[in-house]
């Protein structure tokens, strides 16, 4: 409820500023190189057939997908669509407004945090810092997944920063395919921008990524209030969001507000939408990466998408980022 309330803070304030500022209010037209989202259904996986999946979204509606024959699934590895179990959590990139599933994502999760504790041998478990709005996490690397995690992540030690994709089973988070290169600072060294924001550009570029959003606690953004669809932004007032870790990035971002419609185009494909800020992005901030998608992407995570919105914009849950401008919307 409290989340709820200050997402419709956020919007009542944006629509105020675009008031004040003579702008108006409604998301900026589509430009010529920008395309249309995809369509994208999640839910609980109910029934599957090979040519039939049928799920249940979050507010009980009842979908029914056709499969398209070039479809694709993953669940901790490619796996047939029929061979979803029934439970499932997926995520469907979807065709013809939303009728015909083309990919699927089943139970998948992204573990990001810093690293507190490290245990085991040959399977691992790391005990995760996620933020001062994210819950703690466990989350285990399994031996067959440790060797190419640790190419990506050699500092699996405390201090350090842990991003990696993984599958949900039964409630026990596991890591199977890491999300970027482990940057080679602890977390609390994450170095300045080297160009601060003028106000003039258009729009800035750098790397969007997708977040599990599920593990959101008492911050206002996607998880308690309802909102599927929206970014978390690291650059937000710490008195406004009662986080502590905001305004941390070396991208040169500006401060902006929750509320706030930022315009977020994928510029590998094309597919562009207007998004509200939901939520802080603080651990987004340290991460001073770059993409690989398409080109290089400057230095910086930018946004962290829904998993939803991330899909929509053309993104694979697999691989973790792309590269993206942004700008107001």
């Amino acid at each position: 409820m409290e989340g709820a309330m200050h997402h419709r803070a956020g919007e009542r304030r944006r629509k105020l500023a675009a008031a004040v500022l003579g702008r108006d209010p409604r998301p900026a037209p589509r430009s010529p190189e920008e395309t249309e989202p995809f369509d994208v259904v999640s839910g609980e996986l109910l029934d599957v057939s090979p040519h039939l999946i049928i799920l249940e979204t979050a507010d009980g509606e009842q979908r029914r997908l056709v499969i398209a024959p070039w479809a694709t699934a993953w669940r901790g590895g490619t796996v047939a669509p029929a061979d979803l179990p029934a439970g499932a959590r997926i995520v469907v990139r979807a065709l013809r407004g939303g009728t015909v599933a083309e990919h699927i994502w089943a139970d998948i999760t992204r573990i990001t945090g810093v690293i507190r504790e490290v245990g085991g041998r040959r399977d691992l478990t790391l005990e995760l810092d996620c933020g001062p709005h994210r819950r703690e996490r466990s989350i285990v690397v399994p031996y067959r997944s440790s060797g190419r995690i640790r190419v990506r992540h050699p500092k699996l030690e405390p201090g350090y920063l842990f991003d990696a994709i993984g599958l949900l089973d039964q409630g026990t988070s596991l890591a199977h395919l890491p999300a970027t290169s482990q940057p080679p600072y602890r977390a609390t060294a994450v170095p300045p921008p080297q160009v601060t924001y003028g106000g003039s550009e258009s729009g800035i570029s750098g790397t969007a990524v997708w977040a599990d959003l599920t593990d959101l606690t008492d911050l206002p953004g996607f998880a308690e209030a309802g909102v599927t669809e929206g970014v978390a932004y690291p650059m937000l007032e710490r008195e406004e969001t009662g986080c502590g870790d905001a305004g941390v990035s070396c991208a040169g971002l500006p401060y902006l507000a929750l509320g706030s419609l930022l315009r977020v185009r994928n510029v590998c494909d094309g597919q562009a939408d207007t998004l509200p800020i939901v939520a802080c992005g603080c651990l987004a901030g340290r991460f001073c990466d770059r993409c690989l998608e398409c080109g290089t992407s400057p230095r910086g995570r930018i946004v962290e998408l829904t998993a939803s919105s991330y899909v929509a914009l053309g993104g694979d849950l697999t691989k973790g980022c792309f590269n993206a401008r942004v700008g107001l919307g």
